[in-house]
């Protein structure tokens, strides 16, 4: 019979090491809390910024033509989807990373909060910024009488282009890696 050599007894500290290990890293989340107070902050500051340009709108709009009139309801808009994009993070990040946000007190919550999983949560960026980008192609299309920048433009249909097919790609590889194949 052969003989097996003894292994060493378990150290009853090891255990004890990787639940602390893992307490630290599972706590860790809550670095991430002051990033979306931040992001709350920037929202503030993109407020304070939209009502500026709507105040500046409502006195000169008078006076504008109507391709100003839509460049400036567009860069409203624009403000309007980058703050939506915010808020959208925050959230979404949040509940997915942090802590699940309790809604059951307050029946106004929009049911979108809770619901929006990290794939969600990249496809409605990626869409954010084709938005976005697209406000911006259509505001350099406007003024192309004005200035017309044949580089620029290029430049930015292509680099529209590339957050379009970048969307496009994202939804494919989420639908394929969700099993939806049909």
């Amino acid at each position: 019979m052969s003989e097996q050599p003894a292994s060493a007894p378990p150290n009853p500290a090891t255990p004890r090491i990787m639940r602390g290990f893992e307490y630290v890293l599972f706590n860790s989340r809550w670095l991430m809390a002051p990033f979306y107070v931040g992001l709350v902050l920037a929202l503030a500051v993109l407020l304070i910024k939209f009502v500026r340009m709507l105040l500046e709108f409502v006195v000169h709009a008078p006076s504008y033509k109507s391709s100003e009139v839509i460049l400036d309801v567009l860069s409203l808009i624009d403000v309007t989807l980058v703050a939506n994009l915010v808020l959208i993070v925050v959230f979404s990040g949040y509940e997915n990373f942090v802590s699940r946000i309790d809604t059951s007190g307050n029946p106004n919550w929009p049911i979108w909060i809770t619901k929006i999983d990290f794939a969600g949560l990249k496809q409605k960026l990626l869409a954010s910024i084709v938005a976005i980008s697209a406000i911006h192609v259509l505001e350099a299309f406007l003024n192309i009488e004005t200035v017309f920048d044949a580089t620029k433009m290029t430049w930015l249909v292509a680099v529209h282009l590339v957050f379009v097919i970048s969307a496009l790609l994202l939804a494919i590889s989420d639908r394929w890696s969700s099993g939806d194949h049909e």
